[in-house]
């Protein structure tokens, strides 16, 4: 009776989902998460759900630790809490943000501070997304998800895609961007941001259908989210930043100056 059970096993097929299960399980373990958090009973509890998603984690308990990871290996993702000892979340975002080895890192950041314009300030100095205490388990590890998936692209026609408009030439294949010739580092949000707008060949995008496209289908931020991630990006663009335009009280536009 018991060769039954096990002939049915060994002749089962293999479903297309089980197989989809598989490989995305194998994706998420080749992929490192630095939790950056200096409250070791919530650090052991993200560091804990974290690798039963099945993603390497690591800890660091200040900012000055941070570093000393990132240098040691770059993560895929960072989880910043923004109040640290040592050297503030702040401050780490922003020498992440100036390494070109780290730049283009997914941060999300946890925080205490709710406020709307303390989330601004985040998104300004280069947070990807934004997750305030106390916070659901469940939607930390979604926010990871989707920042992995915006990173990774799973898209195969957008992994090859060269986008180019004046003296602005985007990489998808590479995620690299030129200005003039001029290597720009972007945040995986202010790429995904100028693809969209470069992609829309001219139309005019709402900023709720910027949110969609940039942050991820529901989730909740603000129209004022995506102006904080436009004016980085036209920082970043420098003489190009005209290219990216405003049409007031919808959105935003890419074409050529006028």
């Amino acid at each position: 009776m018991s060769a039954i059970p096990a002939m049915s096993r060994v002749l089962k097929p293999t479903s297309p989902a089980d197989t989809l299960i598989e490989r995305v399980s194998s994706m998420a373990k080749q992929q490192s998460i630095l939790v950056v958090e200096d409250e070791s009973d919530l650090a052991r509890l993200l560091r804990h759900n974290i690798e039963r998603e099945g993603y390497k984690c690591r800890v660091a308990a200040d900012g000055q630790k941070a570093l000393a990871e990132m240098e040691a290996a770059a993560p895929d993702l960072i989880l910043l809490d923004r109040m640290l000892p040592e050297l503030s979340g702040d401050e780490v975002i922003a020498r992440v943000r100036r390494d070109p080895r780290l730049a283009a890192t997914p941060i999300l950041m946890l925080t205490a501070k709710a406020d709307e314009a303390d989330e601004l300030v985040g998104f300004a100095l280069g947070a990807d997304d934004y997750v305030s205490k106390p916070f659901s388990m469940k939607l930390v590890l979604a926010r990871i998800a989707a920042l992995l998936r915006r990173r990774d692209n799973p898209n195969p026609q957008a992994e090859t895609e060269l986008l180019r408009a004046g003296p602005i030439h985007l990489d998808l294949s590479r995620y690299e961007l030129t200005v003039d010739g001029e290597p720009v580092s972007l945040t995986a949000t202010e790429l995904r941001l100028l693809k969209t707008l470069m992609a829309a060949d001219g139309r005019v995008l709402t900023r709720a259908r910027l949110i969609d496209s940039v942050m991820g289908m529901g989730i909740a931020v603000t129209d004022r989210t995506i102006d904080v991630h436009v004016t980085a990006l036209r920082r970043k663009l420098g003489d190009a930043a005209s290219w990216v335009q405003t049409i007031r009280g919808i959105g935003y536009t890419f074409r050529p100056p006028t």
